[in-house]
């Protein structure tokens, strides 16, 4: 069976018998070292002793037999001293062992204290944090990143609520209106064929709009489970090629495109790579202002392959640039649209970029809009020097999005 999420924040019920594996494995390390200490200082207190001589001074002819007594006397002694020194290890290794113990103990108390607090948090208390306190040490450092983890986890499962609330409400929403026209038509006596039409078309554009819903939701999650291979790319043909399906939204909002477009080769997975390029231009011509511009570079720098992406648009503060990236996050605080915009693109450009690898950087405009950079990791083109794009770009000559006759200009 699959494990509750509670169960995942829980340590398993092995972890005190852990403890007592590194208790143990400690109290023999310590008592390994006190023991071959010991024996080592005996062994040299043993040999020294018996290498030292005595000095015997005899006045009479018995000098001989004396000095031979007193060798058997001085044997007998070290043997003596010999077995006393084996009593004396034998009682040190007793000592040692419980020594050992005891200070094995002592050594892995906060990590027990530590082990008890984990084990009561949950996914229920994850604000809970060990907060050990005391000198920096090994054991204050392996706390300090405990709680730096639960604070992450914290800030995932809060992101993950927040993601399947909005979601729930975006997908509720259209299924209410269905139900509703649906029991309108039924109950309605009097319905005729334009009727039964109308609400049908109504019908089937909320369906398109819950399509784009979750086509939007599966990318998402796709792309936050990263890349199953690699394949080569090139960011300028990925950019023109969302260009080309974003110009006539462009000229029905009369916006004027400047973009340059020089090489960016990278690695990843195309269809992915399109999509954040796509989502870029799509929010950039959708959050806009009618006569607005767009700019569109890509190119390379220090190594890396960039789409930069920059718009006019309403005024936004620096402090709102990071909801911008999170998912049914918009500025004007609504949760639901019904021109086929859910708040994703942009956490969506998130999850691709991280997905790949790449730096993102976003940034506020004084006159109002936004400028997004993405730098991918460059892959390299045998033969080719891919040309260096400048901090900033110096766009080409604008080129209107549309023609007066439909027919959309060369880049």
């Amino acid at each position: 069976m699959p494990m509750s999420l509670n169960d995942q924040f829980r340590p398993h019920a092995s972890s005190h018998q852990s403890l007592r594996t590194v208790r143990m494995r400690l109290t023999a390390l310590y008592s390994a070292l006190f023991t071959i200490s010991g024996a080592v200082l005996l062994t040299i207190t043993y040999w020294l002793m018996r290498r030292s001589k005595w000095v015997i001074i005899t006045y009479d002819d018995r000098g001989p037999e004396i000095r031979r007594h007193l060798e058997r006397l001085r044997e007998a002694q070290l043997r003596d001293l010999l077995i006393q020194f084996g009593i004396a290890f034998a009682a040190m290794v007793v000592i040692s062992i419980v020594l050992g113990w005891l200070v094995a103990g002592r050594v892995l108390r906060p990590l027990r204290t530590m082990t008890a607090t984990i084990r009561q948090i949950s996914a229920r208390n994850l604000h809970e944090r060990l907060a050990v306190t005391g000198p920096r040490d090994e054991l204050k450092d392996l706390a300090d990143t405990v709680d730096g983890l639960l604070g992450r986890l914290e800030t995932a499962l809060d992101s993950h609520k927040r993601f399947v609330a909005n979601a729930a409400h975006e997908l509720r929403t259209p299924l209410t209106l269905e139900r509703a026209l649906l029991e309108e038509t039924l109950t309605d006596r009097e319905a005729t064929l334009e009727s039964y039409r109308a609400t049908s078309e109504r019908l089937l554009a909320i369906s398109k709009e819950q399509g784009q819903l979750l086509e939007a939701l599966l990318t998402l999650a796709g792309s936050e489970r990263g890349l199953d291979h690699r394949e080569p790319f090139d960011l300028s043909d990925l950019a023109r090629e969302a260009l080309d399906s974003a110009r006539m939204e462009a000229g029905a909002r009369d916006l004027r495109v400047h973009t340059h477009f020089a090489p960016a080769p990278s690695a990843g997975d195309p269809a992915l790579a399109g999509r954040l390029v796509a989502n870029l231009i799509d929010n950039a011509v959708h959050h806009n202002v009618p006569e607005g511009h767009v700019e569109i570079t890509t190119g390379s720098r220090a190594g890396r392959a960039l789409v930069a992406v920059a718009n006019t648009g309403p005024v936004i503060s620096p402090q709102q640039v990071g909801g911008l990236f999170e998912p049914f996050q918009r500025l004007d605080g609504r949760t639901a649209r019904g021109d086929g915009h859910h708040g994703l693109g942009l956490s969506i450009v998130r999850a691709i970029a991280t997905a790949h690898g790449a730096d993102l950087t976003a940034r506020t405009r004084p006159g109002g809009g936004l400028s997004i950079e993405i730098g991918f990791p460059a892959a390299a083109v045998p033969g080719h020097q891919p040309p260096h794009i400048p901090e900033n770009p110096r766009p080409r000559t604008p080129l209107p999005a549309t023609r007066p006759d439909g027919n959309r200009p060369t880049d």
